[in-house]
């Protein structure tokens, strides 16, 4: 269909032909819409994480199995932990790269968050049977076998363990993945608990205090129960529609007042928020009433451009208003 009038009158009207930048700055702003390398397929790292959990439960339960050892026996339970969180991550992980449709406009990257929850959740339930397992073997003690093999077993998992959440961290904090960097940070935890067993096991095996097995088990389970209370609380966050951190926060309060001209442009009712791997943000663009429809236009794609160039997944919803309407400060409140 062919729009009407001269190009030349778009000037003076604010209207006319389409500013080509609207196209190209909507397509910048939805991430389903970029190319397929600026939003890989993360599942592969939780099938990683997958069949690193399944090796490291057999290595640790080898361990426990040849030792007795109840301190062992907690580091293959969380280790276990990690296997279940895994298969969920990637459950989650495939939920989430699904696109916007006509149940979910903003997509459903919010899946991740309820994976990390999960995940807490899972980590509350093993450090609980931890620390109850410790208690029972402190009340009542076993002699323990064979620990220099269990040792070498354990640090070996321990060490796997170490570099694939090392990779998890990474990768999950560059693509904003919350089940990744959830998934990484347990693992680590998994390695911190595995040191702490390995040096108090061995304390145990050249003294002979047996009774450190099971301090040992105890203290794992309560360095598990804040691990997973910080997975909590990053999951609830996220849930609740959090703003991003003071640091981005700052960041594009930087960008707002590198724009305003005070009593000419101005800018209110700034919100934010993220959703995994997204991020979403409001903004109210005040500017003067005798301006064109166009003119405002141009400036507000001119910022939305600056604001998506820091925050590539960020997708910006902007609206105009004039800075001598009394009406266009009634909302100017979060």
């Amino acid at each position: 269909m062919e729009i009407p009038g001269d190009p030349g009158d778009r000037e003076a009207t604010g209207f006319g032909w389409p500013d080509p930048r609207a196209q190209q700055t909507m397509v910048a702003m939805k991430p389903r819409d970029r190319p397929a390398e600026a939003t890989p397929d993360l599942r592969k790292y939780a099938w990683l994480a997958i069949v690193t959990a399944v090796l490291t439960v057999l290595l640790k339960g080898s361990a426990w199995a040849i030792t007795g050892s109840v301190g062992l026996l907690s580091d293959a339970a969380e280790s276990m932990v990690n296997l279940v969180a895994a298969i969920v991550a990637l459950v989650s992980l495939t939920i989430a790269a699904r696109p916007a449709d006509d149940d979910h406009h903003f997509g459903h990257s919010k899946a991740e968050y309820f994976s990390a929850a999960l995940e807490g959740i899972m980590i509350f339930v093993a450090a609980a049977s931890i620390i109850y397992l410790g208690i029972d073997r402190l009340l009542n003690p076993r002699p323990l076998g064979s620990l220099g093999i269990g040792l070498a077993v354990s640090i070996m998992a321990a060490v796997l363990n170490g570099i694939v959440g090392r990779i998890l961290i990474k990768v999950g904090t560059r693509h904003r993945s919350i089940t990744l960097r959830a998934d990484g940070k347990h693992l680590m935890a998994d390695v911190y608990t595995s040191v702490g067993v390995v040096v108090g096991l061995g304390l145990a095996w050249l003294t002979g205090w047996n009774w450190l097995d099971p301090v040992i088990a105890i203290l794992v389970g309560v360095n598990i129960l804040v691990v997973g209370y910080r997975l909590m609380s990053e999951s609830a966050s996220g849930l609740m529609d959090a703003t991003l951190s003071p640091e981005d926060d700052a960041r594009i309060q930087a960008i707002l007042d590198a724009h305003a001209e005070p009593g000419r442009i101005e800018f209110h009712a700034v919100r934010t928020r993220e959703s995994g791997a997204r991020q979403f943000m409001e903004m109210h663009m005040l500017v003067p009433g005798d301006w064109t429809v166009l003119r405002g236009h141009d400036a507000m794609e001119d910022l939305v451009e600056k604001i998506v160039a820091e925050f590539p997944a960020m997708r910006v919803t902007g609206h105009l208003e004039p800075v001598s309407d009394p009406r266009s400060y009634e909302d100017m409140a979060l």
